[in-house]
């Protein structure tokens, strides 16, 4: 079903054309993603209306979030096809989504039947991938905290890790032993190359926490002597960063983990690292509908600036995230009041804190895409009006936008909140004990209409009451003192 992809495409020599920036509006391919990206809005606008008619977002289901399982299997063969096209034949590609951007089981049971494997950072995201199916050899760990025994079982599974620092390997070393490991075992780096607009997403800063830091003092060369001290050690990691970060800043991070690499191997005298794992982040255009940059360009791109990595030699795997399923997500919210406030028309719906704490929290590096819809879930049409779309948390900061043009929205009508197919919805922070929506999958049914399925029932009101410890409500009361 997945595992290792092997390149299928022409080697990238012969591929010197076609994808990447600069291409004309005529050009087939980019034709071809424009057109992707018309249908994906044409069907969202008909699930929004589907979702109001079948009952699924209503008086008493005020928000729900919507998955396009189309848009989510085009996304995965557009990222397998990317990297066929500049690699070898033969070589070894696995795509590990990055779970925490949408860790939900269906959807990683989806990714998984298009080929798509599961990066992990946690035993709750181990299950998770292990829930919806993903075998070991499709698995890979990264953690700046992993605990003894999540090593074990990881080695006990036959996961890939990658060590984050020489504590980590300390214990890795304990736990191997004499023996050969099952997993395939690596270093992660930190290239030191910068970071991006967003600065808690960038990874590869002079200061950041993840991996081992090459441009401190000593850092590079204790790398290269655990690699030739360790020949079970056969993997390099870097992750340069995600939203925020320039595709260049992208390819000098994986460009700089390529000549270690190639360092390791020369002083190795044998092709020691046989993998190399370029983490993810390319990052996703939350200002329009356009799916810009797209996966064939920042391909091209590594092509042209680290030709070696895709001659062959070293087998490879990534680990995107949000670009995957970003733009396949839609929260839908009804709004239950409008209002006046200084003079500005303000509709109170219910989404907000508890959905889009990044949005509310740092509206300026998260602003979302919105769009109105009447109280039948059709394209609101009318002038528009500059307004706030409030949540409904008890703080006056919870605005999913500020002073936003919208149709002026009226009580009934329902607000889309677009591209948060990831790190939105699947991300609950319980704020007022708000409850976790339902998320649906949607398909055109082929009879004009849409299908939907339950990906996660909506939290009830018992359900909160039990994680708020309602089974030990006298614990605190009848706590006694000797």
């Amino acid at each position: 079903m997945f595992g290792w992809k092997q390149g299928t495409g022409t080697h990238r020599r012969r591929r010197r054309r076609d994808e990447g920036e600069g291409m004309s509006d005529g050009h087939p391919v980019y034709r071809q993603q424009r057109n992707a990206d018309e249908e994906r809005a044409a069907r969202r606008d008909a699930a929004v209306r589907a979702a109001v008619e079948q009952g699924l977002l209503g008086p008493g289901s005020p928000l729900v979030g919507l998955l396009d399982v189309t848009g989510i299997r085009q996304a995965a063969a557009r990222l397998r096809q990317a990297f066929a096209d500049v690699t070898a034949p033969g070589t070894p590609v696995l795509h590990a989504f990055a779970v925490k951007a949408t860790p939900l089981v269906p959807v990683l049971r989806l990714l998984a039947e298009e080929g798509i494997g599961a990066e992990v950072a946690s035993p709750g995201e181990l299950a998770l991938a292990r829930a919806a199916g993903v075998p070991a050899e499709a698995t890979v760990l990264d953690s700046p905290a992993k605990t003894t025994a999540e090593l074990r079982e990881a080695l006990a599974l036959g996961i890939a890790v990658n060590a984050d620092n020489p504590q980590e390997l300390a214990r890795l070393d304990a736990l191997v032993g004499s023996s050969v490991p099952r997993s395939p075992l690596g270093i992660r780096v930190n290239p030191q190359v910068g970071g991006g607009s967003i600065e808690a997403l960038s990874t590869a800063t002079a200061t950041s926490k993840f991996g081992v830091a090459l441009r401190d003092e000593g850092a590079r060369e204790w790398v290269v002597k655990a690699f030739l001290d360790r020949p079970w050690l056969t993997r390099l990691h870097a992750h340069t960063g995600s939203q925020g970060i320039p595709l260049p800043r992208l390819a000098q991070g994986i460009a700089e983990t390529y000549r270690l690499a190639e360092e390791i191997n020369e002083r190795a005298g044998r092709r020691q690292i046989d993998t190399l794992d370029i983490g993810g982040g390319l990052p996703v255009n939350f200002a329009g509908e356009e799916t810009v940059p797209t996966y064939a360009a920042y391909a091209r791109l590594l092509a042209e600036t680290v030709p070696g990595l895709f001659d062959g030699r070293y087998g490879l795997v990534t680990e995107f995230g949000r670009s995957l399923l970003a733009k396949q997500g839609t929260l839908l919210t009804r709004v239950e009041y409008t209002k006046t406030a200084g003079g500005r028309p303000v509709a109170v719906t219910h989404a907000g804190v508890q959905v889009a704490t990044r949005t509310v929290y740092a509206p300026q590096s998260w602003p979302l895409r919105l769009a109105a819809y009447d109280a039948e879930g059709r394209p609101k049409p009318g002038p528009e009006a500059v307004q706030d779309i409030a949540g409904p948390a008890c703080f006056a900061g919870d605005l999913l936008a500020e002073a936003r043009s919208l149709a002026l929205l009226e009580p009934g009508d329902v607000v889309a909140a677009l591209d948060t197919g990831a790190y939105y919805f699947a991300h609950h922070y319980a704020y007022n004990s708000l409850p976790r929506p339902a998320v649906y999958g949607y398909l055109p049914d082929g009879r004009g209409g849409i299908a939907f399925a339950t990906v996660r029932e909506a939290q009830t009101v018992e359900e909160i009451v039990t994680e708020a410890g309602a089974a030990h409500a006298t614990a605190l009361t009848s706590l006694k003192l000797p």
